[in-house]
């Protein structure tokens, strides 16, 4: 059985509605709206999600987090010079003035996780 994308959207429209996620579109025609998404969902796919099976849930995790960290801290990027994020990041740092350098991460979480339930098909 195939299905189409009408119904894999369909099915995601039903999840976001069921977990309470909301749903922005982006306007028909303007996919630059979000260019840095469509830019990261593209080198994560063609990178990550079209080249890697799946064993379970364990190993996507435990896959994507590897491939996010490389992303995030090791690899370089154009858009900072060919700079890695971690190298960028340590040099904007050194450029705040002391009293205004940021001391760490934010005192609380500002997201919650969206809660994962266990189906019945095992995931």
């Amino acid at each position: 059985m195939c299905y189409g994308p009408e119904f894999i959207s369909n099915a995601v429209l039903a999840w976001s509605g069921e977990a309470g996620v909301e749903w922005h579109y982006i306007a028909p025609g303007k996919p630059m709206q979000n260019g840095y998404v469509e830019s990261f969902n593209g080198r994560m796919r063609d990178e990550l999600l079209n080249e890697t099976l799946f064993l379970n849930m364990d190993h996507a995790r435990v896959q994507i987090a590897a491939w996010v960290e490389d992303y995030n801290q090791e690899r370089p990027h154009s858009s900072l010079g060919y700079e890695t994020p971690a190298a960028f990041a340590a040099k904007l740092h050194k450029q705040w003035p002391a009293a205004l350098r940021p001391t760490g991460s934010a005192p609380q979480a500002i997201a919650s996780n969206a809660l994962m339930r266990n189906k019945a098909a095992g995931l």
